[in-house]
């Protein structure tokens, strides 16, 4: 297989996630101020982000922080799930399978622990792509370039034959000191145009017929 290979991030490319309000609905339910769930939770949530805390002892401090019974802890991470599972980018998605064999596919995402199994059952995207690398299972977080090397080396392929898609300016920046080509996410026409250029080229680096 071709080490030809593109990166996609996850939330706000290959899925839809705009915000949902249930931060604010919660907090007017408690009669708590606004950013006081943030302020008593960011901890916790940094740590699910890289893995340090299980999905149990997740469930344990909200509870506690927030003063909520089963039910409500149940229902407060529900509404968690739904806005940061959002819609599948179903266009996106279909024009990455069409992807499968012509090049290297990966996925690099800032995730939360419980992220991987959700995802799996909802989208499949361990069928979509070659290898997936979410930072609450190396303990590290775009930009950290190290996360960056952790998906070349599962691809085992070279940065410089990548192209990563993401849809913060932060990470695409990261990406590019990393080694790689990378494009900021807007829109899927653009994007689709981004990628099916960088295959073109490493055709012709390679001297096959152009893909498309």
């Amino acid at each position: 297989m071709s080490e030809t290979c593109v990166i996609l991030d996850i939330g706000g490319v290959l899925e839809m996630t705009p915000e949902t309000g249930w931060v604010q609905r919660w907090e007017e339910r408690l009669d708590l101020p606004p950013g006081t769930v943030h302020e008593r939770m960011g901890d916790v949530w940094q740590a699910g982000s890289i893995g340090t805390i299980a999905e149990q002892e997740v469930h344990d401090q909200v509870a506690r922080r927030l003063g909520l019974d089963a039910s409500e802890v149940h229902a407060f991470m529900a509404d968690l799930w739904t806005e940061y599972l959002g819609t599948p980018n179903e266009e996106l998605i279909a024009y990455v399978r069409a992807l499968r064999g012509a090049c290297r596919l990966g996925i690099l995402s800032n995730s939360f622990v419980g992220a991987r199994e959700r995802e799996t059952s909802l989208y499949r995207f361990d069928e979509l792509v070659d290898r997936i690398v979410y930072s609450h299972e190396i303990g590290i977080e775009k930009p950290d370039p190290r996360a960056f090397e952790a998906i070349c080396a599962g691809l085992e392929v070279r940065s410089e034959g990548c192209l990563f898609i993401d849809d913060f300016a932060v990470n695409v920046e990261a990406a590019r000191a990393a080694g790689m080509q990378a494009f900021l996410f807007e829109d899927n026409a653009r994007t689709i145009a981004r990628i099916a250029a960088h295959l073109d080229s490493a055709a012709q680096d390679a001297g096959c017929v152009p893909l498309g």
